[in-house]
């Protein structure tokens, strides 16, 4: 009995491992994508109006990914669907990048979209650490995908006429700091990754 539960053990320990590693590494995909976006931004290389199309991409990632950690799983065709979606958002980065637009990352606007952008990479990251460490389960990570969603597309509503107002960004910062509390709440919680 103990020879066959050994193995067993082994197998479903890997599966946990390897399950948290893909969704470790789509959290990163997430990291880097909003890294890029605001490097873009920050070289003029994207306008804020780019940047809403962006970001609404990003939200609707952010949506898939929550659909499919909600039951906890990660089955190979929700991992495959995901992927073809960062693979897309990755494209349309590179190529609002490179369409020959200028945008001026002085102004008002960009400098409050790169803030939130910023915080959006630091807030994927503090997600990312907290799959690494255990203290986030997929649930948990399902749930803070969702927010994620909310704020992207907040981002991407105010910045689709190429123009972020002091009220527009109060709204989004007012979602981001509900999301990064959110983000402490279940790292800090019981649960633990199994």
């Amino acid at each position: 009995m103990k020879t066959k539960f050994i193995p067993l053990l082994l197998a479903g320990l890997l599966t946990c491992s390897a399950f948290a590693q893909s969704v470790s590494t789509d959290v990163q995909r997430n990291v880097n994508q909003q890294t890029r976006i605001e490097d873009g931004l920050k070289t003029g290389q994207l306008t804020t109006k780019e940047v809403g199309k962006l970001e609404r991409e990003q939200a609707a990632i952010a949506r898939e990914e929550h659909n499919a950690l909600k039951d906890g799983k990660l089955s190979a065709g929700e991992k495959a669907k995901i992927d073809r979606m960062q693979n897309k958002a990755s494209a349309d980065i590179h190529a609002e990048k490179n369409d020959g637009r200028v945008g001026n990352p002085n102004s008002v606007s960009s400098k409050r979209m790169q803030a939130d952008v910023q915080r959006n990479v630091n807030q994927q990251q503090r997600v990312e650490n907290g799959i690494k460490s255990g203290e986030l389960t997929n649930h948990e990570v399902a749930k803070l995908e969702k927010g994620q969603a909310r704020v992207d597309h907040k981002e991407a509503v105010a910045a689709k006429n190429g123009h972020i107002g002091e009220a527009e960004q109060r709204n989004i910062q007012h979602a981001e700091n509900h999301q990064s509390k959110k983000i402490h709440k279940e790292k800090t919680d019981e649960q633990v990754r199994g």
